[in-house]
């Protein structure tokens, strides 16, 4: 087995950097750096944190060109794109920052004569973050700002695909002075990555990733007794109503089913349209796809990068042939993106109709840029087919009827639901999933709940 994670970018196939995994030496170094400052860290106050903490968002977004560079070098983003992230990463990290205040008070109860009663919110101890490559910085801080100003010590393992990311999140807090020891990263094999969730040297464990994946955390984790958070696969529908605007509708589904190549989590996968306005939405969604630039991610012009791997590309070539081949129709003729071929990362977009629930297109997860479109008589038939999935991560509703769109809502079994948009976390609300899409919650203040315990004091007076 290899001790080094080489990173073979999408863009040209090529080594694009080279880091050592982590030797059992540097691993035990690292967790008991992590449990022997963490105390410290939990004992300063959730102002003293958040000054550090703050201070280290702005060094991050100050070094953002070259971030968002690195970025689209490793995974594939398009560079017209990149900075975004950065963006979002700061949004989240300062949101959190601000809530923590208000979220880690202790709970006042009720006065009860002779006594005095509190519940306080403490640190787990040291939180291993165990981030993909498609959001890097955005799932990370998910959990790792909130876990910092709670008071705990974080252990950042980032996707083999994605090291630098882990470095440079750190890199931003060591700017600042954070004390050493509260926020480390490991580049890690799978072996290393389930012995530590395994360890009692970590009190929680955050992981963004496949369903494949979160059962592996759990199987580590298991007799271990710790809390853990899964945010896992998703196959989100939206659902275009008769009375929507349609263009609003095309332009922002379809921006979530392309967006990064379609590789996120909460990217819309399936869409269903009422058949007073299929045909119309369908032109207009084609339309639209048929002018994404496909090529390079380092130039500026492009607007569809290529998936993350090789292999990524042809598992959603197969799902489309094999679609096709059950009566779907595709609509993009691949010839009109000359980058797109086989053996490479480079896939061209495609939209697919005459889709049903019988094809995998339609039931599992693709994580790429094609969406499959589905007629529907009416709501019932929506939420029914909305509903017919493993996954629950988010969903969406395009119409002008307000009260309708939320009492479809719901009955809809997803963690968000969306009117008239998708695909985006907003920080203050629990972002969180049902089914196989995972368990637990992060953002808003209710994600301090999961990366805190309640401590609770009984005081009888004198």
């Amino acid at each position: 087995m290899s001790n080094t994670i080489k990173v073979i970018s999408p863009i040209n196939n090529e080594v694009y950097v080279e880091r050592p995994l982590a030797s059992s030496h540097d691993i035990e170094q690292t967790l008991a750096k992590a449990n022997a400052a963490q105390q410290a860290w939990a004992a300063k106050t959730v102002a003293e944190r958040a000054q550090i903490c703050s201070a280290a968002v702005d060094a991050f977004v100050a070094n953002k060109e070259v971030i968002a560079n690195e970025l689209t070098w490793q995974m594939g983003r398009p560079i017209r794109y990149s900075q975004g992230e950065v963006g979002g990463y700061e949004e989240r990290a300062r949101y959190m920052i601000e809530a923590a205040a208000e979220a880690l008070k202790p709970l006042q109860l009720d006065e009860k004569a002779g006594f005095t009663r509190y519940i306080k919110r403490e640190a787990l101890g040291v939180v291993f973050v165990i981030a993909p490559w498609n959001f890097p910085f955005m799932t990370a801080v998910n959990a790792v700002m909130p876990a910092l100003m709670a008071g705990n010590a974080v252990v950042l393992k980032h996707s083999a695909q994605t090291p630098l990311c882990a470095e440079r999140m750190v890199e931003s807090f060591e700017k600042v002075g954070l004390p050493a020891g509260v926020f480390q990263y490991l580049h890690l094999s799978h072996e290393d990555t389930e012995n530590i969730i395994a360890s009692d040297k970590v009190q929680y464990v955050a992981f963004t990733g496949s369903v494949g994946g979160g059962e592996m955390v759990e199987k580590a984790a298991a007799g271990t007794f710790k809390s853990i958070g899964l945010e896992l696969g998703g196959k989100d529908p939206a659902y275009i109503r008769a009375d929507a605007d349609i263009d609003q509708a095309v332009d922002t589904a379809i921006d979530g089913a392309f967006f990064n190549s379609g590789q996120s989590c909460c990217g819309i996968e399936r869409i269903y349209v009422h058949e007073a306005i299929y045909d119309e939405f369908v032109e207009k969604a084609v339309a639209l796809v048929k002018g994404y630039v496909l090529g390079h991610s380092d130039d500026e012009a492009t607007t569809l990068g290529p998936v993350v791997k090789a292999s990524a590309a042809e598992f959603i070539r197969g799902q489309i042939q094999e679609a096709v081949k059950q009566g779907a129709t595709t609509h993009i003729d691949a010839k009109d993106f000359p980058m797109a071929k086989s053996g490479t990362p480079y896939l061209a977009p495609q939209v697919l109709t005459g889709v049903d629930h019988s094809m995998r297109i339609m039931q599992e997860e693709s994580f790429g840029p094609v969406v499959g479109i589905q007629k529907v008589t009416d709501d019932e038939a929506a939420v029914a087919l909305m509903n017919d999935s493993e996954f629950g991560l988010t969903a969406s509703v395009f119409t002008k009827d307000i009260e309708a769109g939320i009492a479809i809502g719901e009955r809809l079994e997803t963690g968000t639901f969306f009117i008239n948009r998708c695909d985006y976390l907003d920080p203050a609300l629990a972002w969180t999933g049902v089914k196989n899409s995972g368990k637990g919650c992060s953002l808003s203040s209710l994600g301090y709940d999961y990366l805190t315990r309640p401590k609770s004091f009984h005081i009888k007076l004198p």
